[in-house]
């Protein structure tokens, strides 16, 4: 019995056969497509983890995250807001309330004292290290491969960072 011309193509001949100037690169290619749906389920995972991780540490995800940024080292305003990608003028408002909380102090930038920085005080180390604590997926997740198939990923995703700067 003779093949029917309506049974489907092959994965391989659709992306030869597609025309390069209109076909979607990402649904032309269903390992692409599968990777962009996996990075978006991790990525709503992981910030819905993240925001309860910072309520149960009484703080919203931008002041978990900017105490997390400030745990690694203390920063001008300007730097934590390019880091966060926001306006200047939102960390400053997010500092006063830290701040009033007792979780971060500005002080004299040393190299520049005209350079106020906001560093975290002892007690926003530890709320920071609260919400980091409670990220279990992700680390949960990343603990499971072995040492070579973390580093393979470190590299693929700062690669994919790097690729995706350049196009930005």
């Amino acid at each position: 019995m003779a093949a029917s011309s309506s049974a489907p193509k092959p994965v391989t001949e659709d992306l030869v056969t597609a025309d390069p100037v209109t076909a979607d690169p990402v649904t032309a290619d269903p390992v692409t497509a599968d990777l962009v749906e996996l990075i978006g389920t991790l990525v709503s995972r992981h910030y819905k983890e993240y925001e309860q991780a910072a309520s149960g540490q009484g703080l919203t995800t931008a002041q978990a995250r900017v105490l997390d940024l400030l745990s690694r080292e203390p920063m001008p305003m300007r730097r934590i807001a390019q880091q966060v990608n926001c306006e200047p003028s939102n960390i400053t408002g997010l500092i006063d309330r830290l701040e009033t909380r007792g979780l971060v102090e500005r002080r004299p930038d040393p190299a520049d004292r005209r350079v106020k920085l906001a560093a975290p005080t002892e007690e926003g180390v530890r709320m920071a290290r609260g919400v980091q604590g409670n990220l279990s997926f992700a680390r949960g997740a990343i603990a499971s491969l072995t040492d070579d198939e973390r580093g393979a990923l470190r590299r693929l995703l700062a690669k994919m960072m790097l690729d995706g700067d350049a196009t930005a």
